[in-house]
């Protein structure tokens, strides 16, 4: 009879199984099974961040235009930052302040500093890329903007995520697209609001994503839909595509992640590699 077995001589050759080897197939063993409710929750992060950019632009785009005013601008999201500050706090009871034990009188002092030095750096920022011309800084600024996208932390534990590299490559599209704008104090509101919607607005997301899921659905509900809308006063058929581009990642790729999970057809078996469960480290020393 065939043993699996290596130190004896079998009259068999050494490629030989016999119909026993095929008992041990086990079939997706460490397949993950996916709920189709969760799989929308989880991708409201993709939706809030395409939002973000969103609202970025169309928030360049007016004040470019005219139509949306510095001191206004500053105002909105002064207030709006304030609102999130404190909703940040309220959330988790204070419990995330004291464990890093950071106090509010060290974030004030980070955002009198972090204002004055770019408000003092605005003149050069507004003129920072008066030698290239303005195609060259709308495809730099697209490609960073996809970049950011790319490889912003949406909560998967993969190589190509790296928030700083996303954060950096976000700033780096403001300050192009700001020094495109009339003066250096657009410049200096621009750059502050894209800190605001591209670093602050995700820390608040994910706290809201941890604690209150709800709350968060809610959000990223109404952060669509007041992206859309203020999409569809520059471009209806614009508003329509995105809108398009939303539904089909939160709604269509998650349904077609669930169906092809049903293909997934991985084998284990006696032809996988060994695994030493032993400590042998006693045979380093």
């Amino acid at each position: 009879r065939w043993q699996k077995v290596l130190y004896e001589r079998q009259p068999f050759p050494d490629n030989y199984v016999d119909q026993r080897f095929l008992e041990e197939l086990r079939k997706n063993v460490h397949a993950r099974q996916y709920r189709y409710q969760a799989v929308v929750f989880q991708s409201g992060a993709v939706v809030q961040q395409l939002c973000s950019v969103c609202v970025f632009v169309l928030t360049w785009w007016y004040m470019d235009a005219g139509m949306l005013s510095p001191q206004g601008l500053f105002g909105a999201a002064l207030v709006s930052s304030l609102l999130g500050y404190v909703l940040f706090d309220a959330v988790d009871g204070g419990a995330g302040r004291w464990a890093s034990g950071r106090t509010r009188w060290a974030d004030l002092k980070s955002t009198l500093v972090f204002s004055a030095f770019t408000y003092g750096f605005s003149p050069v920022l507004k003129t920072l890329t008066e030698s290239i011309s303005t195609d060259t800084i709308y495809a730099m600024s697209a490609l960073m903007l996809l970049g950011h996208l790319i490889f912003f932390d949406y909560g998967a534990n993969a190589a190509i995520v790296s928030s700083t590299l996303s954060l950096n490559m976000a700033i780096f599209a403001s300050v192009c697209l700001a020094s495109r704008l009339p003066r250096s104090l657009h410049a200096f509101v621009m750059v502050t609001f894209a800190m605001q919607i591209f670093a602050l607005w995700p820390m608040l997301q994910k706290k809201l994503k941890a604690r209150t899921p709800r709350c968060y659905v809610g959000v990223t509900v109404l952060f669509a839909l007041a992206a859309l809308a203020g999409l569809a006063t520059v471009s209806s058929v614009g508003a329509v595509l995105f809108a398009s581009l939303l539904l089909t990642i939160s709604c269509l790729c998650p349904y077609c992640l669930i169906r092809l999970q049903l293909l997934k057809d991985n084998i284990h078996g006696p032809w996988d590699e060994a695994e030493i469960k032993e400590d042998l480290s006693r045979f380093l020393m």
